[in-house]
């Protein structure tokens, strides 16, 4: 059994570093991509939106929206969606925020769509953890900093002196 369980672990690791790899930061929003999505759950792209189209009262803005070409073409140029001129998308992206991605759950009903959601809702309170913990180092060596040019004046009066 502990062989399993290590191959679980394994797979699970993947997957949160799959995860983390398509979380983008849009407008001020940790989003993924409807087709990062889709792949995730096992599901065509178009499916997935449909899907979202038919249920569209449970993502209001905050929990969707719909990329800019602009914002499309920054991400084009970094190799994150296929051009249109190549046969590839022929609108623009969707990006989810977490309530959305949550909110994903409800409407598509398999156990993959459950388990990948759970996933992801822990990779996206990993990213907040981590951020926090980010947060609190700045604010501890701004302390030091703020310390230690107190300790400079003091140095200099007492140099100054001597």
């Amino acid at each position: 059994m502990p062989h399993n369980e290590n191959l679980t672990e394994t797979k699970l690791a993947v997957s949160v570093q799959y995860i983390e790899r398509r979380i983008y930061l849009i407008r001020g929003h940790k989003v993924m991509l409807d087709a990062d999505l889709a792949e995730l759950y096992g599901v065509p792209t178009r499916e997935l939106n449909q899907q979202v189209q038919r249920n569209r009262k449970r993502f209001p803005e905050d929990f969707m929206f719909q990329l800019t070409k602009e914002e499309a073409e920054v991400l084009r140029s970094q190799f994150v969606i296929s051009k249109l001129s190549r046969g590839g998308r022929r609108y623009l992206p969707y990006a989810f925020t977490e309530p959305g991605v949550a909110m994903l759950s409800s409407i598509l009903n398999s156990e993959r769509a459950i388990e990948v959601n759970i996933t992801i809702m822990r990779v996206f309170i990993r990213l907040r953890q981590i951020l926090e913990t980010n947060e609190e180092l700045n604010r501890k060596f701004a302390a030091v900093i703020r310390k230690l040019s107190t300790h400079d004046k003091y140095f200099r009066v007492v140099f100054d002196e001597l």
